[in-house]
Order: C-alpha cells, then sequence, then structure tokens
C-alpha cells in the first residue's frame, strides 16, 4: 500500500530538557514529539508513580455513589455488579467485586450473552438479579446508553450507579445541534459527562471502577497496598481496550505491567505459562496480542464465566486447565478470523465495493463475535472505514465497524438511525443491528454522504527522527526503555534513513516469515536487519524497482545495486549470552539519488 513518510518537526530546546532530565536528546525530541511538553508533565511520564494519580473524588457522582454503596453494606442489601464481555468488563467486574466484596458487600456479578442479547445492560440481568434479591444494581463498562435496562430498574424499585467510560450518547436536532441523552440513574460515574471536572478523560471501564475502588477504600481505612494491587487488573484492561497511554493512563499501566510480571494471581500466571510467555520481559504488545484476546476469546465463543473463574481460582492444576481452554477458545478465534477476513477480501475485490469509500461487506456463517476484528483488517489494507456484517435472527445483520482518523463513524451513523435497529461506538469504532432489506441503503447514504478524498485513503507514517544507525548504541537503546510502555497514544518511536545498502539477505523461520539483512548506511556503518512483514510483497517490491537479476544477487549475498529507505526501530539481540545491536524494520520505499 501507499503511504506517505513525514518526519515531526516539533520545536523545543532539547538539549535543555536533556540536560535537565539527565536523558539522551534524541529522547527529548520523541517525548516532545508525543506533546509532552511542560516539565511537569514530563516528569510524570518519565517517573510518575502513584502520587501522581488524579483525586477519584473529581469524578462526578462518584462520591455520592459510594455514599449509596456503603449505605448498601450497612443495611445488608445485595449489589448485582452488570459487567459486559470484553477484557475492559471483564476486568472492570473484577475489580468492583474484589473491592466491594473486601469493604463487606454480598455480590455478584452479571454478564449479557453477547450472540443473544448484545452489549450492556438488558431486562434479563435487571430482572433476573433482582429475583434474586438485589436492590443495587452497578454497571461497569457500560450503562451509560442503557436506557431501556435502568428504566427497568428504576421499575422494579432498584437503585442504580453507572460507571462507564463510553462516549455519552446524544441526539442531532432538526437545527443541527448535539443534546446529551442520560439514562435515569441515581448516579453516574462517568468522565466524559460534560459537567464532570475530573482533568483525565481517557480512561477505560477498569479505570473508573478502580477509581471507585479506590474512593472506598480510604472511606473503609483499608491499606494503600490493597487497593494498588488492583492496578494490574486495570492496566491490562486498558492495554487491551486500546485507550490512549497518556497521562493518568501511562502510569497505570507503567505500574500495573511491573505487578503483572510478578503477579500473584494463580490464573494470570496459568495464562502466561500455557502461552510461553516469559514474565520479565513482559510489555504492553503481549497483553494487547497474547493475554488480552485470550479473555475476550472467552466471551467471543463461550462464556464469560470461564474468565471470572480463571481470574478468582486459587488451585494452580485448575487454573492451567482453564487457562489452557482459554488459549485454545483464542487459537480457534484465530483461525476463524482469518477465515473470515480471507472472504471479505474476496468479496470487496470481486464487486464493486472495492471502489466506496466506506466500506460495507457481509458475510457468510461468520460467527458475529469476530466481524469487529475483521473489520480491524480490512480497514487496516484498504485505510478505509470498514463494516463487516453477519446474519442474525429476524432478517436482521448485526455489524461492527472500525474506522479511520478522517471519519466519524458514530456521527454518520448516528445521522442514519433511521435504517437501524441499534448502534452504538464512537468515532473510530461502531456496532450496529438492522434489517438486511435496509443493508444496500445504508451502504448508499453512507457513500453518498462521505467527504473522504483520496488523500484521507493514503496511510501517514510519522518519522520521529532520521538517524544514521550508527547512532543506536546499546546505552541508547536501554534509555529507549524509558519512554515505555507503547500503544496508542504514545507509539513506538519510528527512526528512518534514506539509504541502505542490503549487501544480503535470507529468508528463514517455520513458516519462512522473517527477513533477515545485512545493511550497511551511508556512513559506512553495516548492521544486522530484521523484517517480520510481507517478504513475497517486499520481493516484489525490490524486482519491480531494482529488477529481477539485483534482486537475486541481494538474496544470494552477492554485490548488487540495491538501495532503499527503511523505518526502523533499534533493539538489542540476545542469543547464547551474546548481545548485539540488530535493526527492526518497519517499512521501506525507494528514493531516488
Amino acid at each position: 500500500m501507499k503511504e506517505k513518510w513525514v518526519v515531526t518537526a516539533k520545536r523545543a530546546d532539547f538539549n535543555k530538557i536533556a540536560q535537565d532530565f539527565h536523558i539522551n536528546p534524541v529522547l527529548a525530541r520523541l517525548i516532545v514529539n508525543r506533546d509532552v511538553r511542560e516539565y511537569e508533565d514530563i516528569r510524570k511520564y518519565l517517573y510518575g508513580t502513584e502520587k501522581d494519580f488524579y483525586d477519584p473524588l473529581l469524578l462526578k457522582d462518584l462520591k455520592l455513589a459510594a455514599d449509596m454503596l456503603l449505605e448498601a453494606v450497612e443495611n445488608k442489601e445485595k449489589i448485582a455488579i452488570a459487567s459486559d464481555f470484553d477484557v475492559d468488563g471483564i476486568m472492570s467486574g473484577f475489580i468492583l467485586k474484589t473491592g466491594f466484596s473486601r469493604i463487606g458487600a454480598d455480590c455478584m456479578i452479571y454478564t449479557p450473552d453477547r450472540v443473544s442479547e448484545g452489549y450492556g445492560l438488558n431486562c434479563r440481568i435487571v430482572e433476573q438479579s433482582h429475583q434474586r434479591g438485589a436492590s443495587m444494581i452497578v454497571t461497569c463498562d457500560n450503562g451509560i446508553a442503557a436506557f431501556e435496562g435502568v428504566a427497568r430498574a428504576k421499575a422494579l424499585g432498584m437503585k442504580v450507579i453507572v460507571t462507564d467510560h463510553h462516549d455519552i450518547p446524544f441526539e442531532e436536532l432538526p437545527d443541527h445541534t448535539m443534546r446529551t441523552l442520560r439514562v435515569d440513574a441515581d448516579a453516574i460515574v462517568n468522565p466524559k459527562q460534560p459537567d464532570c471536572p475530573y482533568p483525565f478523560k481517557k480512561l477505560c471501564g477498569a479505570g473508573v471502577a478502580f477509581k471507585l475502588i479506590c474512593h472506598l477504600y480510604d472511606r473503609c481505612h483499608i491499606p494503600e497496598a490493597e487497593k494498588y494491587a488492583l492496578l494490574e487488573y486495570t492496566a491490562i484492561a486498558t492495554v487491551a481496550d486500546v485507550m490512549d497511554l497518556q497521562d493518568e493512563n501511562r502510569i497505570i499501566v507503567k505500574l500495573g505491567l511491573n505487578m503483572v510480571k510478578h503477579t500473584k494471581n494463580i490464573g494470570l500466571k496459568a495464562l502466561m505459562e500455557v502461552n510461553a510467555l516469559n514474565p520479565a520481559r513482559l510489555s504492553a504488545y503481549h497483553i494487547g496480542f497474547v493475554i488480552g484476546p485470550c479473555f475476550n476469546a472467552a466471551g467471543r465463543l463461550d462464556t464469560v464465566k470461564i474468565a471470572l473463574d480463571l481470574l478468582e481460582e486459587t488451585d494452580e492444576n485448575r487454573a492451567r486447565t482453564i487457562a489452557q481452554d482459554l488459549k485454545e477458545l483464542n487459537d480457534s478465534r484465530k483461525n476463524l478470523t482469518v477465515a473470515g477476513f480471507e472472504q471479505a477480501v474476496e468479496r470487496i475485490e470481486n464487486s464493486s465495493i472495492k471502489d466506496d469509500k466506506v466500506l460495507l461487506v457481509l458475510l457468510e456463517d461468520c460467527h458475529e463475535s469476530l466481524v469487529g476484528i475483521i473489520a480491524g483488517r480490512v480497514k487496516e489494507k484498504y485505510h478505509k472505514p470498514a463494516i463487516v456484517f453477519t446474519r442474525v435472527e429476524d432478517h436482521c445483520v448485526k455489524g461492527s465497524g472500525r474506522s479511520i482518523e478522517a471519519y466519524n463513524m458514530f456521527m454518520e451513523l448516528t445521522r442514519q438511525k433511521g435504517l437501524l435497529e441499534r448502534f452504538g461506538g464512537h468515532p473510530m469504532a461502531a456496532g450496529l443491528t438492522l434489517k438486511e432489506e435496509n443493508l444496500e441503503a445504508l451502504r448508499e447514504n453512507l457513500n453518498q454522504a462521505s467527504t473522504l478524498t483520496a488523500q484521507d485513503f493514503i496511510p501517514v507514517v510519522r518519522i520521529d527522527v532520521p538517524m544514521p544507525v550508527g547512532y543506536a548504541t546499546k546505552d541508547f537503546i536501554r534509555q529507549l526503555e524509558l519512554l515505555e510502555p507503547f500503544g496508542k497514544g504514545n507509539s513506538k518511536p519510528v527512526f528512518a534513513e534514506k539509504y541502505f545498502r542490503i549487501l544480503d539477505a535470507r529468508v528463514f523461520g517455520k513458516n519462512q516469515n522473517v527477513l533477515k539483512m545485512t545493511v550497511m548506511d551511508d556512513y559506512k556503518t553495516s548492521m544486522e536487519a530484521i523484517y517480520f512483514g510481507d517478504i513475497p510483497a517486499f520481493k516484489a517490491f525490490i524486482e519491480e524497482e531494482f529488477g529481477r537479476e539485483e534482486c537475486s544477487r541481494m538474496f544470494n549475498g552477492r554485490s548488487n545495486h540495491v538501495e532503499i529507505a527503511m523505518t526502523y526501530y533499534p533493539d538489542i539481540n540476545e542469543y547464547m549470552g551474546k548481545e548485539t545491536i540488530q535493526m527492526v524494520v518497519t517499512g521501506y520505499c525507494h528514493i531516488p539519488r
């Protein structure tokens, strides 16, 4: 895919920042590139601790919610925790149950069935919890748009506390102004409420739940160590829910990841073991692409109960069995996802859909819990907003969408709500259900209304620093660890050089999916480079730009004229006790001299 490479050129006194914080000037530039400029913000970015957390009482209605909960505990009332089926829902439910139980509450977690009920609090959960004696419902990672479920709870005389982090629902009025909508809960704790003074708006559902428990523990004089013990679950949810790793989230994940490495949770230990993860080298990547998907697989292909059972298990053998079940569920999910993605690409390539600005694809026999993952992969392949659908009951189709920065998917679907049975989401993702007969009309309307241009479909690669590879010493690479954890909102730095001669190249690995090269820059510095991307596409690119003969010479380690630009990240490779510096190649193009 064609890419646009742009060098980020934000200005600051990098040498002074480096001197004040005892870091390399390149690190100072990388931090400023992430819009961290003020000295206090830089300090928190590099060295933030629990002391830098914001006061939970800044969250609107949090004190009211805590008062209600403490009164319920005193009156020995049963409390229903209404969670959700993804990682954030699982972790926020677990945090609330752990915290409520610690202060003496009689509580139980309820979750919706992903396939038959869909996201969020519903009337079945309300009625079931009421029948079992609950007088209060506390939602987590959902509830801000649960108008029907909250109304049913109030009709039954139940108290309702909503803790959530999703965008506040709204409606567009005839004059094109927006009016926010409020569920009829007794207390709503969500930093995104327009009148909430909490300074950081990007907490995940587990982050909001953690804040509530922190305040309850303080009120009940429970040792600080116990509330901070919940950080590891908050960190997992923050990464898995793809929240911005900025400000408070960054500190949560940095501290929480360190706790996961030394976790005392038997279930988490077992999950790392069955996935062959080394706890000492655990990173946000492993949370986002290994641990998180295993928990997600429970809600996608089975029930959330298996995930909660794992977190609560105290027997190592039983925990290992549950963890293995979760891993196998996730492996099955991965295979089904690959098949669904291939089907989606075939549909797009062999129809007029390929020319659309917004891609809507209906798949045959696809598990509805997988359409969001497939939509994400379609979006990545074409760099266009994508919504993938599958058929469900009542002649309906259910879809999940993933968007690009230039397209507010939630806003555009709001304008088409007359065609939809239900929908929800935010600018970058959405879920929706509609009658199949309305699908083509939705496709036409979204594309006709779209103002996206050809430029919007070209991914932008933002280069932090054009840097000769010789600058990447072991000390420099170890300093880069100060910038971790990497993820959304704190991307891994991108370095680049215009001209690399490829001295030799070879493909290896069990699936022939690793390309290893020796490269040399204009300063005659040679280094080993490794590439984990699409190797056939790389080979085709070299042949197209330099010819088949030059490509052959390159792969045979013979003198050649292959010279390309590369984006990369420097790394230290450890093998048999020996450390060597290598480039991890992330992109390439040809810039003629």
